[in-house]
């Protein structure tokens, strides 16, 4: 799929971010929303089933739930089923307390589930200090009765300044337990806002990451790390911000947003309470201006071709910008590393 096609946007999103519930048992420090009481007048089970057959109609081809914690609601597997039931391939992203052996059981009677399980950190005391108390081995024990079944399985890593040097171990513990890694950014949005400042990887951190990323090809990120991926990754996923192009996230009230990490009025593209899923798609002032987006600030970058200017939920979050470019684009780490060793010279 071009790059051009894409920036046009599509008559449907390929796939969409559904924040099902910000209720959640843990309080995790790098969390994208804050998660932990569920938001008041949340969709309920009839609108979230409604939305199924929207996005049925539309032809999404997958819904990637998260949350919060998407099994602390109640009908969270009524509304997987319904999915099911339309052909609509799932993923979900839990953090892995709330699996049993029973739940498993029921979520691998269907072939079109997928589940990230969330741990971040290779060493129990460096995911439990992010996570919570006795979250590492819950989580652990989540990921080995799926790996049991045939459900597609992944252990997703947001990177921080604390697991940055735990990744190649987190790698290793992936295959030896018999699923894939994934490795997210960390975005200063919700919680993780907060605590911008103590888990943000430093450039050096980002720049050895990306150059251990090049050389581990079955590590995925998705679009996540376009940005900061080397020449030979290039081809392995979308170099430009999907958002209103091909994905767009759903809260747990149903308002429409251009992606996950940005939840917030200045970017609602509408409330599904009032219009229907493809007229949002379709006529959002919000969705039209991100399909438009131009970083021309970046375009003399020799990076350009490889991240359009990066993640504009970062360049808002940290600059109040979407136009100027990513902040922590691999070329401004090196600048970056380069004025330092400068100023210590000095």
């Amino acid at each position: 799929m071009s790059n051009r096609y894409v920036e046009m946007g599509m008559r449907s999103p390929v796939n969409l971010t559904w924040e099902v519930s910000l209720a959640c048992n843990l309080r995790c420090t790098h969390c994208l929303s804050s998660s932990g009481t569920p938001a008041e007048d949340e969709l309920t089970t009839a609108e979230a089933l409604d939305l199924v057959e929207q996005v049925h109609r539309a032809r999404v081809f997958q819904i990637n739930f998260g949350g919060g914690e998407p099994f602390m609601r109640p009908d969270f597997e009524e509304i997987l089923a319904a999915c099911h039931n339309r052909g609509i391939m799932t993923c979900i992203s839990t953090n892995g307390t709330l699996l049993d052996a029973a739940r498993v059981a029921r979520l691998a009677t269907s072939r079109l589930v997928a589940i990230q399980v969330s741990m971040d950190g290779a060493k129990r005391e460096t995911c439990d200090a992010i996570r919570g108390a006795g979250v590492f081995d819950a989580a652990t024990q989540a990921v080995k009765l799926l790996a049991a079944t045939r459900i597609p399985t992944s252990i997703n890593t947001v990177l921080t300044a604390q697991n940055a040097d735990e990744i190649p171990a987190m790698h290793e513990m992936a295959r030896s337990l018999g699923v894939s890694l994934r490795v997210s950014r960390f975005r200063p949005s919700g919680r993780g806002a907060d605590n911008w400042e103590a888990l943000r990887p430093s450039p050096a951190q980002l720049l050895a990451f990306s150059d251990w990323l090049a050389a581990s090809g079955d590590v995925r990120t998705g679009d996540s790390f376009f940005s900061l991926t080397s020449q030979e990754r290039q081809g392995l996923g979308l170099n430009l911000c999907g958002a209103a192009k091909l994905t767009c996230c759903v809260g747990p009230t149903g308002n429409m947003y251009p992606c996950a990490f940005l939840q917030t009025e200045r970017f609602k593209a509408g409330s599904l309470r009032t219009e229907t899923f493809q007229e949002i798609w379709d006529d959002s002032e919000i969705y039209t201006s991100f399909r438009g987006l131009r970083i021309h600030s970046c375009e003399e970058c020799q990076r350009f071709d490889q991240c359009h200017g990066g993640c504009p939920a970062v360049a808002w979050h940290l600059k109040n910008d979407i136009n100027g470019g990513d902040p922590e684009c691999l070329e401004r780490c090196v600048t970056s590393i380069a004025d330092d060793r400068l100023a210590k010279a000095a």
